[in-house]
């Protein structure tokens, strides 16, 4: 399989396309992507702003903490990636706990330009947040999807839905409860050699 071509990993270069993607309202209710990285209480009190703000010294300071996915030179998509320990809030959560001990990179989020959804987009960033993920050493990728019965508006399934990670040829590796898997994807030798799962 040939790589993607058409994304770049968030920088301070990428930044204006980041910014305009997300628009005003900063993606969902101004989080900026800022969700999963602050405790609670100072995301909230951060607000628009300040969640911005703490995204844009993230990046300033050389974290790439995601990919944008463009279309006719202009970003139509994002997901998140970066290694688990960077994600504050994710590892208070019980039902998203790890599964074992294994250094793992995690994708905590998607967000599509409104004129661009429902085009399958969600799965091509994926697929370039592993890519990109692999390329910075990852080994094993993982991500918090819903597995819904009912379709639900996009704000509220911004960690991606089931049949995404499924395309992208992610396994289940967990799962606490019956809506919430966590999935997995291999992507290095050693790491398939271990777990006993085949790189695909």
């Amino acid at each position: 399989m040939k790589p993607l071509r058409n994304w770049k990993p968030l920088t301070p270069e990428t930044w204006n396309d980041f910014e305009t993607l997300f628009g005003p309202r900063g993606a969902c209710g101004g989080c900026w992507c800022m969700t999963w990285r602050l405790p609670l209480a100072e995301f909230k009190s951060n607000g628009s702003v300040g969640n911005r703000s703490a995204m844009r010294a993230l990046v300033d300071a050389g974290h790439e903490p995601g990919v944008l996915l463009y279309e006719d030179g202009r970003a139509v998509a994002w997901c998140a990636v970066a290694p688990r320990e960077e994600y504050v809030r994710l590892g208070k959560s019980k039902v998203l706990a790890p599964v074992d001990d294994e250094k793992v990179w995690s994708v905590s989020c998607f967000f599509i330009d409104k004129k661009a959804r429902g085009q399958g987009l969600t799965v091509t960033v994926l697929k370039a947040a592993t890519e990109f993920a692999r390329s910075k050493g990852a080994r094993i990728i993982e991500g918090y999807p819903q597995e819904l019965e009912e379709k639900l508006p996009p704000a509220f399934v911004w960690t991606g839905v089931m049949p995404t990670f499924v395309h992208a040829k992610f396994q289940v590796a967990g799962r606490r409860s019956p809506k919430r898997p966590i999935m997995r994807k291999i992507v290095a030798k050693t790491a398939a050699k271990k777990s006993g799962v085949k790189i695909k």
